[in-house]
């Protein structure tokens, strides 16, 4: 089974997207080892709504059971980008070069972005081949035929007795007999998911509060004689931190009767809606929240910023990227090598996508890029060797911003977890009304500024 879906990974990649992305030799060559058994069913609805960039459509038309094919195709699409923003680089570019960069740049995040759903797909176990959308069965075709015939050529009806033009225009002439099927599911519009939860120490606890102590470890020691004195040493001081949970809640309310006669299960589709925007909201407070009813966010821990001194040990320490508005290479490899050795083995860079895409264009002092796709499904991209994170909710690239964080996230951050979500069901309150009142109470904040830098866009 993980063979075949591996298959399926590979040629939707070769699909999906790009004469814009990374790809390897070694891809192909691990590609011409795998038997022909592509479950295209799978990625036939992608393929539909895709418009293929010229680089891979002759591809596409020469042989679409080919991974190695694809795979070849994109390894030369790769190639051009980067001889693209190397000319770009050294200067060479005019404006047609440069929106071909960014063009093709651009392309490469679609794709990897369409990587990681497929892998978050399959990791689920929802890539069903053959899966129909909704739970209304087809009209049987023997029933189609059926009522045609009947109604073009009234075999058993007496045409003397029809007294009017009967067409699917008007429900009252015929339009009635012409239902059309509906698909019985609801397609969501987006709500981004910060992956700060997924990637942090969780707790849950069972009362109002959560309380951490904290040792400076400043005790002192000294070299002595045999017969010297022994003076009094420095003794550790403790410190402490309280992490109070902030309270979501949401109060939706559906009339009785559509609940009734709904031919969707409107409570568990609203029970989803509650449940996203819940994580919507306290991955925004995670990264940026004040502490009011809320958790406190790791960016306000931040060397200036507003809870720098809160923690005993101070601030997340920050590092800038050597230009007032842009990213640097050297700014994201100082970055990197500022974090101590014993947190890097965990290390990881948190940012947006558009901050992964102005990182894409940079290249170490040997002229390597220092990003590189994930060429396994499931495996994240990297830069200079770190894995990324995308977190929607981190800032831009601007001028004074924190662009990203580069650490250990589960042993800097905690979220706490107070029992959960909790809906009451109320039919009383509002009638005909049935309100669905859901809380959530959920805290956070750093408990060891130590695993985390900071990056600040600024020249020094």
């Amino acid at each position: 089974m993980t063979r075949f879906l591996m298959v399926a990974a590979l040629v939707a990649v070769a699909f999906l997207s790009v004469s814009d992305a990374y790809a390897s030799a070694a891809l192909i060559t691990g590609a011409a080892a795998l038997p022909s058994i592509v479950p295209f069913a799978t990625i036939g609805a992608a393929m539909a709504s895709r418009s293929f960039p010229r680089a891979i459509v002759s591809a596409i038309k020469a042989d679409v059971s080919d991974p190695k094919v694809m795979l070849g195709e994109l390894v030369k699409a790769f190639e051009e980008f980067k001889t693209a923003n190397d000319d770009k680089l050294k200067a060479k570019a005019d404006v047609v070069v440069a929106e071909k960069v960014d063009r093709i740049n651009t392309a490469v995040g679609d794709l990897q972005a369409t990587i990681n759903e497929l892998a978050l797909k399959v990791a689920a176990a929802r890539v069903q081949p053959g899966a129909e959308l909704g739970d209304l069965p087809p009209t049987s075709p023997e029933y189609v035929a059926a009522f045609k015939a009947h109604m073009r050529k009234g075999t058993d009806i007496d045409a003397s007795l029809v007294q009017a033009a009967m067409t699917k225009g008007s429900d009252a002439d015929g339009g009635y007999f012409t239902p059309i099927e509906w698909d019985r599911t609801i397609t969501n519009k987006l709500k981004r998911i910060s992956q700060i939860r997924a990637n942090s120490r969780v707790i849950a606890i069972t009362v109002n509060g959560f309380k951490k102590l904290f040792s400076d470890r400043a005790v002192g020691s000294g070299w002595v004689g045999e017969t010297a004195s022994r003076p009094a040493t420095t003794t550790p001081q403790i410190g402490t931190l309280d992490f109070t949970p902030g309270e979501l809640y949401a109060n939706p309310a559906i009339s009785q009767q559509l609940l009734d006669d709904a031919a969707i299960n409107l409570e568990t589709w609203l029970a989803d809606e509650v449940q996203t925007e819940f994580a919507r909201q306290e991955g925004i407070a995670f990264l940026s929240g004040d502490g009011t009813n809320k958790p406190y966010g790791i960016l306000t821990y931040v060397t200036g910023a507003a809870n720098a001194a809160r923690h005993p040990w101070g601030a997340i320490a920050a590092g800038v990227s050597g230009h007032a508005t842009l990213l640097t290479s050297d700014g994201i490899l100082d970055l990197m090598y500022s974090l101590p050795s014993e947190f890097a083995g965990a290390a990881k860079l948190y940012m947006n996508r558009l901050t992964t895409g102005a990182a894409r264009k940079l290249k170490d002092g040997q002229g390597n890029y220092l990003w590189q796709p994930s060429y396994i499904l499931g495996e994240p991209q990297t830069i200079a060797g770190a894995p990324i994170v995308e977190v929607p909710d981190m800032p831009t690239v601007a001028a004074n911003a924190i662009v990203a964080l580069y650490g250990d996230m589960e042993a800097t951050y905690l979220v706490i977890d107070r029992i959960g979500i909790s809906v009451l069901r109320d039919p009383f309150t509002n009638k005909p009304y049935i309100h669905f009142y859901t809380v959530k109470r959920v805290g956070g904040g750093v408990f060891n500024p130590e695993p985390m830098r900071a990056l600040k866009v600024a020249a020094a």
